[in-house]
């Protein structure tokens, strides 16, 4: 991998990672459409431990007050009811079918599932579920004609089965192309949580998946299997950096977007992205397989 192409991918991490578009789709994609070689399911793994960096500095205050509180209740029997303290439970419960699912299906994550094909229908079938979500979101929030405005749920109102519910649409973001944030604030918004409430809980339970789906494969690049993972080190040191600077800029302005805006212009730009990958790979522009290694 070369330093430009380190940097480009780099730069497309740290911004469709927080985005509902999928950050592991538009790796694969740019890759193909560059000619370049697929970066893999470990680059992209690898680079998102710098996105994390930039959750757990731009959240470091619920971090830390969640962590402190979780942790004191362990011993203090008063703290179990505090709202933090079971924050702390509803991140573990959460994170249990994708770190389930990750390790059985790390094989099929690796290969069949960045075929394009199926890259493209998870964009367009994902896209049409977070519009169906935001729209239900949209007249619960604004009433309509005859209605009075629906009260939506808050992370206070999180429990245990809420938090599966969240876990296992987070595990479905294993295909390229359904996307992390994606699954979870539709998961989120379907079950009745505010825009902010799905957005906020999905960033907080991405960190356990995300550092250890890293620093799994982090362990594999260093173990006796370290060429079969082709990690070129200082390029994706390099894009893992890039991906943390662009990535606190995303999480900043798309907090601020999700209070007042439709997730609608991104339902559009999955439904057309996928539409001309689908063309693409039909008229034999593309390969489904594009840039893809032979290992």
């Amino acid at each position: 991998m070369h330093w430009f192409e380190s940097f480009i991918l780099g730069l497309v991490q740290g911004l469709t990672e927080f985005l509902p578009i999928s950050s592991s789709a538009h790796l694969r994609l740019t890759a193909a459409f560059a000619g370049w070689q697929d970066p893999g399911a470990a680059f992209t793994a690898i680079t998102q431990i710098g996105t994390e960096a930039a959750v757990l500095i731009y959240f470091r205050k619920d971090i830390a007050r969640i962590i402190s509180t979780w942790a004191r209740s362990l011993v203090n029997r008063d703290l179990r009811h505090d709202h933090d303290a079971q924050m702390g439970w509803l991140v573990i419960v959460g994170s249990i079918p994708i770190g389930v699912l990750g390790i059985t299906l790390k094989d099929a994550i690796e290969g069949p599932f960045r075929d394009l094909r199926l890259i493209a229908t998870t964009l367009i079938v994902m896209g049409v579920v977070l519009g169906i979500a935001d729209r239900l979101a949209a007249r619960d929030e604004s009433g309509g004609r005859h209605r009075a405005v629906k009260q939506r749920k808050t992370l206070t109102d999180l429990n245990v089965k809420d938090g599966l519910i969240y876990g296992v649409c987070q595990a479905m973001a294993l295909i390229p192309g359904v996307s992390r944030s994606g699954a979870t604030i539709s998961g989120g918004l379907l079950m009745g949580y505010t825009r902010e409430s799905a957005a906020r809980y999905s960033f907080l339970l991405a960190i356990p998946a995300v550092l250890a789906s890293g620093v799994y494969e982090l362990k594999d690049a260093f173990g006796s299997d370290a060429t079969a993972t082709h990690v070129s080190w200082g390029p994706t040191i390099f894009a893992t950096v890039i991906a943390f600077v662009v990535g606190y800029a995303v999480i900043a302005w798309f907090m601020k977007f999700i209070t007042t805006k439709s997730f609608m212009p991104f339902v559009i730009y999955r439904i057309v992205l996928g539409v001309a990958l689908f063309a693409l790979v039909s008229a034999g522009v593309l390969s489904p397989h594009a840039g893809e290694s032979a290992g």
